[in-house]
């Protein structure tokens, strides 16, 4: 079994050969065939306030994961060896690449009650950025953000999880402007359904914007809480920087509703399959091998990809 495992921030990714896992009971083995690459992986690579947040040190990376089923653990019922599955990263089960050994190697391991059933018509690269990217999507959108049909709604990063994020709040209804620095993806944008598109959020300040999804969190908070509407909401789930500087005023005199989202649920991730599968919803994603996975992360660390970076395997 090979392996990309993370050792220390600020150091490369080393190819590793760990022992093949085997299920205990409740758990099942997933051989993987698709592993998304994602903007948190970037930050755990270069910002030591992630470390806490992992089990272990070597530990495999890759918490965006889709697959198939290869080994169950006893007492594991509802699922059959050979089925496709996501992997949801937010179940009790703990999340792939942080509570234990994930996608960027040959098999994960993992509780059953994290697994989510990829329709045929979904491809594993789908399903994988479907996981993550999709879920948290779905859920800052529909959940923390409560966006419904007739809002104006502003999407801040038209990356991986805020293309599809900008999806979804179309496909709700939603008028939805566009704050993206790399004008290449403004006209993806447009296509997704985009009534306009700009570099800062700022630029629609008179729109009105009810809710404001901010996926990039690169200094963009406080653009959001200055930007939105009076008792407008702002939903935070970029953590592009750790910390922010925010305009108390503005939150308190305008009574801005301002909301962390993290992650989802199964539920979010079969909605987001369920959309791919009805073909209302096309993610953007590049493919590339699993050994390219450390040069992926540098362009995604660079801003060098359009959509979602996915490693996909024959």
């Amino acid at each position: 079994m090979s392996a990309w495992q993370f050792t220390g921030t600020n150091e490369p990714l080393v190819k590793a050969d760990p022992e093949i896992p085997r299920p205990q009971a409740g758990e099942v083995v997933v051989d993987v065939k698709a592993a998304g690459l994602c903007h948190t992986d970037c930050g755990v690579m270069v910002d030591e306030g992630w470390l806490p947040l992992l089990a272990k040190t070597p530990i495999t990376m890759g918490h965006e994961v889709a697959g198939v089923i290869s080994e169950l653990g006893e007492g594991v019922t509802g699922w059959s060896v050979g089925d496709r599955v996501g992997l949801c990263p937010t179940t009790a089960v703990g999340a792939p690449g942080f509570g234990f050994d994930g996608g960027f190697g040959d098999k994960v391991v993992l509780g059953a009650e994290a697994l989510v059933a990829i329709p045929d018509n979904v491809t594993m690269a789908e399903g994988a950025a479907g996981t993550d990217a999709g879920m948290t999507s779905h859920s800052a959108v529909v959940t923390a953000g409560q966006v419904k049909a007739g809002d104006k709604v502003g999407i801040i990063g038209v990356g991986g999880l805020g293309m599809i994020g900008l999806k979804v709040a179309v496909l709700a209804g939603a008028e939805v402007y566009v704050a993206e620095l790399n004008e290449d993806v403004w006209p993806t944008a447009k296509e997704f359904g985009a009534t306009a598109c700009a570099k800062s959020i700022s630029e629609f300040k008179e729109i009105g914007l009810d809710t404001i999804v901010d996926f990039a969190g690169f200094n963009t908070t406080n653009e959001a809480i200055t930007t939105v509407r009076r008792f407008g909401r702002v939903v935070q789930v970029g953590m592009g920087n750790l910390q922010a500087d925010i305009s108390v005023r503005d939150l308190i005199t305008n009574a801005v509703t301002l909301v962390g989202s993290n992650g989802g649920t199964p539920d979010d991730v079969k909605g987001v399959y369920d959309f791919i599968a009805s073909g209302q919803l096309k993610p953007v994603i590049k493919e590339i091998t699993f050994d390219e996975i450390p040069q992926g992360l540098e362009d995604l660390h660079d801003g060098k990809v359009v959509g979602r970076l996915v490693a996909v395997r024959d």
